[in-house]
Formats: structure tokens, C-alpha cells, sequence
């Protein structure tokens, strides 16, 4: 496929993540070989030992990137929400009508600081227990580790990448080198949670992290006086799909966002609004095809 804009839709049926319900109500959290439903594929059997449900997927994935050629590009993405941050702290304190209309717009209270929220001690277990989970499939279920991890420059997410993915045994000969996409980051504007740190800061305190060539010292993109629209933050995914599709051969990858990014992701995809706990990591087969 060209390098242009490219549709993108999701693949149901391999997920229990897929089928879960919609709307805040519930909240998706790490499951048991990540929801890998159990399951026949027509590329059963190609291989003459023994397989794990996870290796079986993993080789049908392949073949279908194989068999599209450039008609389509399949993508598995582990998108994990950030685990609980200061800001999350507060809104549960104050209330959703109270944060909105007060809260969001200062940088914190007495008690807690929320501009570019830090992760609380309980976010930092939350991201422990997706790494033990990670160490746990990969061994028994032989879950594929994603080859490229993408994250939102945002401290909440750098952090919970950094605790998720350190110590792990890489897929490649490469180091440990999350990639920083301004793209990734939270609806952006007015709530001070969403205003990032410098880049200098973010190099400071993340020297292991890789950040893409255009982003800039200050934050350019966080307004003080106006919220970015569902529309305008779809769009924005969009613009970071393209460019992942475009220029990562790796069939799996990793995304470490926000809430309110992963509904944009899910909106550009087509897939179910299922909202995501904090700190939880679900399964997305993405494919792209051509306009």
C-alpha cells in the first residue's frame, strides 16, 4: 500500500475484550492470556508440533499479513491505560460535575499536585501487576511481547510504561526503547492533568525513552482556554495511525494512553466503546486497508 490515509477497522471475534460491555458502567481490566478466546483457524495444523492457542493466533495473523500483500496490514496493538494518577484521585474526591467545572482547571490543592499527574502508589502497583502478567503469559501461553511500545509523553503513561516493560526479555537484540508520541496524549486543553512537561524534563527523567524527531521543548499543542472535540481528537489518531502503519513493519505493538485517547482509537476503529480500567492492558487487531 502507498503511503497515504488509510481506513482502519477492528477484528472481532478473537477478544473477549470486543464483546464486553459498553459506557462507564464498566470498566475492561486485564484478563487471563489477554481474552484470547479459544478457538479453530484455518491455519491449524500447518505446523507439525504441539501449539499454544496464543502461537496458533500469532502464526494465522501472520499468514493473513502474508496472504494480503499490500491489499491490507494487520496489526495486533496492546493498548494499556495508564494506572491511577493523582488526577484520578481527585476527580473521585470532588466528583465528575465538580472536577470539570473546577477542579481539572488548577494544577492542584493542598493535599496532591495533578498537572501532568504522577502516578499514586496504587497506579505504580497496577502497572507491577501488568508486567507480572506479562512474565507469567509469555512464559505459559507464549503471549507474542510487542516489538515496538508506543507511549504518551504524559508522566502517568511514561511511568506505568517504564514499570510494565523494564526487566522484560525483549523479542529483538534492540534494548528496551519505548517510543514517545506526542499523538497518543490525552484530549488535550484546559485540564491541567493533560499539559505535559518539557522535553528536556522528559529526557532528564526518561533517558532510556526514544522521542520523536518534531516534538518541541514546551508543550504547543495544551490551551488553557479551549478542549479539544471528540472530532479533533479522532482526527489526531488517525494522523498517528497512519504513520505507525506506514513506517513499523512489526505486526505487534504497544500503546500506553488514556482513557479518553483509547475511546478516540475506538472511534476511528470502529470498535465497542468498552471503557478501560486503570492500569489494564486489553487486545486490539487492527487492519488497514487503502482508501
Amino acid at each position: 500500500m502507498s503511503n497515504h490515509s488509510l481506513n482502519y477497522s477492528t477484528l472481532p471475534g478473537y477478544f473477549e475484550h470486543d464483546e464486553q460491555p459498553e459506557g462507564p458502567q464498566f470498566r475492561a481490566t486485564t484478563l487471563p492470556g489477554f481474552g484470547l478466546i479459544h478457538r479453530r483457524y484455518d491455519t491449524d495444523g500447518d505446523s507439525g508440533h504441539e501449539q499454544t492457542q496464543w502461537e496458533r493466533f500469532m502464526h494465522f495473523l501472520n499468514h493473513l499479513n502474508k496472504e494480503a500483500s499490500d491489499r491490507a496490514r494487520y496489526k495486533l496493538i496492546f493498548v494499556i491505560r495508564h494506572g491511577q494518577g493523582f488526577h484520578n484521585v481527585k476527580e473521585a474526591q470532588v466528583g465528575r460535575e465538580d472536577w470539570e467545572a473546577k477542579w481539572a482547571l488548577l494544577d492542584g490543592d493542598d493535599e496532591m499536585t495533578w498537572a501532568d499527574a504522577k502516578l499514586t502508589e496504587t497506579g505504580k502497583s497496577q502497572a507491577l501487576e501488568i508486567k507480572a502478567t506479562l512474565e507469567r503469559d509469555i512464559r505459559e501461553m507464549k503471549v507474542p511481547m510487542p516489538v515496538k511500545c508506543y507511549t504518551s509523553p504524559l508522566t502517568r503513561c511514561l511511568e506505568t510504561t517504564r514499570l510494565a516493560f523494564s526487566g522484560l526479555e525483549w523479542p529483538t537484540d534492540q534494548p528496551f526503547r519505548p517510543m514517545i508520541k506526542e499523538a497518543l496524549r490525552e484530549r488535550l486543553g484546559k485540564h491541567t492533568c493533560d499539559r505535559r512537561s518539557t522535553r528536556s524534563w522528559i529526557e532528564s527523567n526518561y533517558a532510556e525513552f526514544e522521542i520523536e524527531s518534531a516534538f518541541t521543548e514546551q508543550d504547543e499543542l495544551w490551551q488553557s482556554d479551549y478542549r479539544e472535540t471528540l472530532d479533533e481528537h479522532v482526527m489526531r489518531v488517525r494522523q498517528l495511525l497512519d504513520d505507525i502503519f506506514n513506517n513499523d513493519k512489526n505486526t505487534v505493538i504497544s500503546f500506553t494512553a488514556h482513557s479518553g485517547a483509547i475511546r478516540a482509537l475506538y472511534a476511528l476503529t470502529g470498535h465497542k466503546e468498552v471503557w478501560v480500567a486503570p492500569g489494564a492492558m486489553v487486545p486490539l487487531l487492527v487492519v488497514a486497508t487503502p482508501q
